[in-house]
């Protein structure tokens, strides 16, 4: 009697505070478009807690949940695998429950085709906050009660019955459970433990695993005999004493380590919800089930680009409002300022230095503070360009992470670790003008809190909408397989000769992979059309058009399943532009004027880089008839395998390069398609639209977004024709081509700094060298065979003849 008053008084008090919010929010319409096969859907519950089997009872009793199941009445739906028993319901009873096996009996009973039964895996988290290790003053806003009375119980729901969360999974068959199992008894006792570990894991996804103090994060790291060896090494070489050794370590730790608090991350989350509603005019989540498909069971390793600042607190906060735990982010040290340092930590940043070099006991001490990390189970987060875009590029990956994250993993390997790229999209950055700035040659300003402080004027602009997308996941265990099949088996080194080919290889699928799930706004496209013109101006109704040709063909052909195209047409487009102040209108009798200012354009450059691959085959295809009418398709495909490998290296393009040429027929029939170009004898040869026509005034647009690569290429490679074989380092040849590019940019282009980028010379120069175009003599000069001559012959035909004057013009001294 007195549990069961117990029970009432909870229950009602449920009734009063909680307003239960159920994740995730899909999987409503698939369970009801199921619900209309004969089925029976059951949800299961860890335990009978009266709360939680109330907060759900709550939630199925509104719509449109309690069209979900139907067929059973209302107690019938819900199966709590474990039941409180005693006089206080102060113990559990671990005993099958009745109404489990009493179902499993009944499946068995029924022939193959009755009437099969789904169960669906429920957790309900009163705030979602992970438990402390070693706390003993447990506050009301834990998620878990085994320990609580119920005063504790009540006061919870109070303080956390607004930030309930019911946790849905996926249906599962209860006939598949069975497996092999003879009987009902057998099969039973399957079913309860596979609910158990698909409870577990849901559980582990959300809140994420026990949070250890950072007193014992600090012991573990210190345990460890890689950190143990590199203080004797320490010790050997800097004459330090086992004390002085231990504190240098011990301060590294300090130095890198978060200090996650729910209660900050609580905090953060409700205070950035109204920052981003001031900030933004939305932030949109992308491909949500890429990410739902390997969040439980697998240790998740989140690698976005890096665009800004605010995508440390973008991804978290968008992971934690859809239902899952916020990972544990590598930020750099130079955000370790006072009082958001502190912030920053308690909301899972831990800290990295730029450069590991030479500091043996540091790299030690990081690499097991990770494997700490991801033994624990939680999520990691880096960024593995280094530092952000300053040209809207995906810029090299740095590998260093990604290698001491699969070290890690190898000396404890323990759930199997994916990677998840994740693609940001912005239509107006905070750090534009900075950006500019520092391309144009200016300092790189350090991160202070007073400059956090000026960033708070730009708060009251209009920044348009935030894209966050999520890429297909890269599982780390078939690339082991690839490049090891045999190193579970044995005894792997410190560092294996497959290593950091498996590293490289990794970090370009990731970076291919987060392009490949590009998110095309108005903006993006409004670059990539003003940017090809010479004023960056165009008649309304030309703009109109081409906006409209781009949406399509990104449409017609696309570059990827998981591209996302804005929805609006070019007219909307336009509108959009003028709203965002990127565009000025000029009205004039035969048709109103679209421009861009040119500070406007060039920051227009960033976002025009941040699609650049999705266009750049199609454009450099248009390119090959900007001198020429008819283009046979075999001097196409030569073209196009000539400049491939840079551009894809360039621009982390996703095809193969013997997957170029099919590629190429499928650009040339979409092109036809659009009326682009014409194709004569079957195919065998391609012409463009007869001259002053709208068709041909478009394909000369399209052309013009792939020239600043194909004119930057054929500058570099003019220098080194001119400087001679042997006559030249790559060093100086580098900063040569920044200069002239500079030059060239301000006497024929817009004065963009994204043109002459020095790291664009450098890739370019490494990649000729790395294909065997380019060798180093003795001297450490560069130099070159004659297959540099075709490459600049090649050039000749796309180019028009006036920018290879141009380029060769430039380069006279």
């Amino acid at each position: 009697m007195t549990s069961q008053l117990m029970s009432l008084a909870v229950r009602s008090w449920v009734r009063l505070w909680a307003r239960p919010r159920a994740l995730p929010e899909q999987l409503y319409e698939r369970i009801r478009a199921a619900n209309e096969t004969p089925r029976r859907f059951y949800f299961v519950l860890a335990t009978d807690a009266a709360a939680d089997y109330e907060a759900l009872q709550q939630l199925l009793r509104q719509e449109p949940w309690r069209t979900v199941g139907a067929r059973n009445t209302s107690d019938e739906r819900i199966i709590c695998l474990q039941k409180w028993a005693g006089w206080l319901r102060n113990r559990l009873d671990h005993r099958l429950p009745d109404d489990l096996r009493q179902l499993v009996m009944e499946q068995f009973s029924l022939a193959a085709n009755d009437v099969d039964a789904e169960l669906i895996p429920v957790s309900v988290f009163w705030g979602r906050a992970p438990e402390k290790e070693s706390s003993f003053l447990r506050v009301p806003f834990a998620v878990t009660w085994s320990d609580m009375g119920i005063v504790r119980r009540m006061l919870a729901v109070m303080f956390n019955g607004r930030s309930l969360v019911i946790q849905f999974g996926e249906p599962v068959s209860l006939r598949s459970m069975f497996g092999d199992a003879q009987d009902a008894a057998l099969a039973s006792r399957r079913v309860a433990r596979i609910c158990r570990g698909l409870l577990h894991r849901q559980r582990a996804a959300v809140i994420g695993p026990e949070i250890a103090s950072r007193s014992n994060i600090v012991a573990q790291v210190l345990r460890a005999q890689a950190v143990r060896q590199a203080m004797r090494s320490e010790m050997r070489t800097k004459n330090l004493t086992r004390r002085q050794a231990i504190h240098a370590a011990s301060a590294c730790v300090k130095e890198i380590a978060a200090n996650y608090s729910h209660t900050t991350v609580n905090v953060l989350s409700r205070l950035l919800s109204h920052v981003w509603n001031r900030l933004y005019d939305g932030v949109e989540l992308h491909h949500l089930d890429n990410l739902r498909a390997v969040v439980e069971g697998n240790e998740v390793v989140y690698v976005p680009c890096h665009r800004s600042h605010m995508d440390y607190l973008l991804l978290s906060h968008t992971i934690y409002q859809k239902g899952y735990a916020v990972p544990h982010i590598a930020a750099g040290i130079n955000l370790n300022m006072p009082v958001i340092g502190s912030i920053l930590r308690q909301g899972g940043a831990f800290f990295i230095r730029r450069s590991f070099a030479g500091n043996a006991l540091y790299t030690a001490v990081f690499t097991r503070y990770l494997g700490v990390m991801m033994a624990r189970g939680h999520a990691i987060e880096y960024f593995i360009e280094g530092g952000r875009s300053r040209t809207g590029r995906l810029l090299q990956p740095k590998t260093g992470a990604i290698t001491m994250t699969v070290r890690s993993f190898l000396r404890d390997p323990g759930k199997p670790v994916v990677f998840v790229p994740v693609y940001f999209g912005y239509e107006r950055i905070v750090e534009g003008n900075t950006y500019i700035g520092e391309l144009s040659g200016k300092p790189k300003r350090k991160e202070s809190f007073l400059g956090v402080l000026r960033t708070i004027p730009a708060l009251r602009e209009r920044h348009g909408k935030v894209h966050v997308s999520i890429g297909e996941p890269i599982f780390l265990d078939p690339l082991l397989q690839q490049y090891a099949p045999q190193w579970r088996e044995s005894v792997v080194e410190d560092k294996p000769v497959w290593l950091n080919p498996l590293v490289n290889d990794l970090s370009e699928r990731i970076m291919r992979h987060i392009n490949s799930a590009a998110c095309v706004t108005p903006i993006n496209l409004l670059a990539l059309v003003m940017l090809a013109t010479p004023k960056q101006a165009m008649i309304e109704v030309d703009l109109i058009r081409q906006l409209d040709l781009y949406a399509s063909m990104l449409k017609h052909l696309p570059y990827s399943s998981l591209v996302t195209v804005t929805g609006m047409d070019g007219t909307a487009i336009v509108q959009y532009g003028e709203q965002m102040q990127l565009l000025k209108r000029q009205t004039h009798p035969l048709g109103d004027v679209i421009s861009m200012t040119e500070e406007k354009a060039i920051l227009a450059t960033y976002f025009r880089n941040n699609i650049l691959h999705l266009m750049i085959l199609p454009s450099a295809i248009a390119s090959c008839f900007l001198s020429n009418r008819s283009v046979r398709t075999e001097d196409i495909q030569r073209l196009a395998w000539r400049l491939y490998p840079y551009v894809r290296d360039e621009l982390f393009l996703r095809w193969s390069e013997e997957e170029l040429p099919a590629v190429v027929l499928d650009i040339l029939r979409m092109l036809n398609t659009h009326g682009l170009l014409e194709s004569l004898d079957d195919g065998a040869t391609w012409t463009r639209p007869r001259v002053g026509s709208a068709a041909a005034v478009q394909l000369s647009m399209l052309a013009q977004i792939s020239m600043q690569i194909i004119e930057r290429y054929y500058l570099s490679i003019s220098l080194l024709l001119k400087a001679g074989s042997g006559k030249i380092s790559q060093d100086a040849l580098e900063q040569q081509c920044f200069l002239m590019a500079q030059r060239m940019s301000l006497l024929y282009e817009l004065n963009s700094p994204e043109f002459f980028d020095k790291s664009l010379f450098k890739n370019f120069y490494d990649l000729l060298r790395k294909r065997g175009v380019l060798g180093v003599n003795a001297e450490g000069r560069l130099t070159y065979t004659d297959m540099l001559f075709a490459v600049a012959d090649d050039a000749q035909l796309v180019l028009h003849e006036q920018i290879r004057n141009s380029v060769l013009q430039v380069t006279h001294r």
